[in-house]
């Protein structure tokens, strides 16, 4: 599917707007190709740098495609400009943990806990950063 979007593209840019980029960077992104939707969604972004729903969505992608740096910067970003946004506090805290960076990650995972206590995803993140710290 990647090679279809590739094709898509003329001067640097994909084919058709903002929107266009961000359904097809979801549908990317749904269907397993994380780097392409990353591109895609980059593309979105550069275009609507303060649209939330782009920049999440670019987060999860970078997740997807092992770019963890990036990730962490995006739902860092988001968290600070909405501290009480629990799945930004969550991808903060799953990019933290795949950075090693297991202070970061149990404090976002516990604040997103604590604004979703009953989300199993968020609690079993959080035990499993406390376990990794434990070990370590």
């Amino acid at each position: 599917m990647a090679n279809e979007d590739n094709s898509r593209i003329a001067n640097g840019r994909p084919e058709g707007e903002v929107y266009d980029w961000y359904v097809r960077g979801l549908g990317l992104l749904e269907a397993g190709d994380a780097a392409a939707a990353a591109t895609l969604l980059g593309h979105a972004r550069a275009m609507e740098p303060t649209s939330r729903s782009i920049r999440e969505s670019l987060g999860r992608a970078l997740l997807g495609a092992s770019d963890y740096e990036s990730a962490m910067a995006i739902f860092a970003e988001l968290a600070q400009e909405d501290p009480a946004d629990d799945f930004a506090r969550f991808g903060w805290g799953k990019a933290a943990m795949a950075l090693g960076d297991l202070r970061i990650a149990r404090e976002q995972f516990a604040l997103a806990t604590a604004m979703r206590p009953g989300n199993p995803t968020y609690a079993a993140a959080l035990r499993s950063a406390r376990r990794a710290g434990a070990e370590s």
